[in-house]
């Protein structure tokens, strides 16, 4: 094994400091939302995150494959979730009346409900853990930080994100 200590590109130390912020804040900030929604839904984070996404989309469908994505999931993972969401009458799983060889989740009336009782407190909680604690000068380059943070990590996801709430 070579060593290649000596070719690797150290941190500054306030860099190093910034490093050690952004991933105590990817830490702490979902396990916040996640206990929030645990607390006063029920449900976890992934769980809100996806019956958000379906109530964003047009006639609150979406395929699987496409709700996995937008929701950083594995199919795998999203299929647990909407299990779950099934059992509590939220969502509901349906061949694709385009290509029946897709599934695709809908939001059904309940999950709609759903939705709009937990938003607020979700949003509430959002508003506690980053918006009020910023100014509106450091909030708009905190969107634009982690915009160019996505862009790196995984290039198109926000713009797909964007495009289906721009379509809601």
């Amino acid at each position: 094994m070579t060593d290649t200590t000596d070719d690797a590109p150290w941190l500054t130390p306030e860099q190093h400091r910034a490093w050690i912020s952004i991933l105590t804040l990817t830490q702490a900030l979902p396990a916040a939302l996640d206990a929030q929604l645990k607390r006063d839904a029920r449900m976890n984070c992934f769980e809100y995150y996806v019956l958000a996404r379906l109530s964003e989309a047009p006639g609150r469908t979406m395929r699987m494959s496409a709700l996995a994505a937008l929701a950083q999931g594995s199919l795998s993972r999203l299929s647990h979730a909407v299990t779950r969401l099934e059992k509590s009458g939220w969502v509901s799983r349906r061949p694709s009346p385009e290509d029946g060889r897709h599934t695709e989740a809908q939001l059904t009336p309940a999950g709609w409900k759903k939705v709009q009782q937990v938003a607020p407190g979700h949003v509430r909680e959002a508003r506690r853990l980053v918006v009020d604690v910023l100014t509106p000068t450091q909030l708009t380059q905190l969107r634009r930080a982690a915009r160019a943070v996505v862009d790196a990590a995984a290039p198109g996801w926000l713009d797909s994100a964007l495009v289906v709430l721009s379509n809601s």
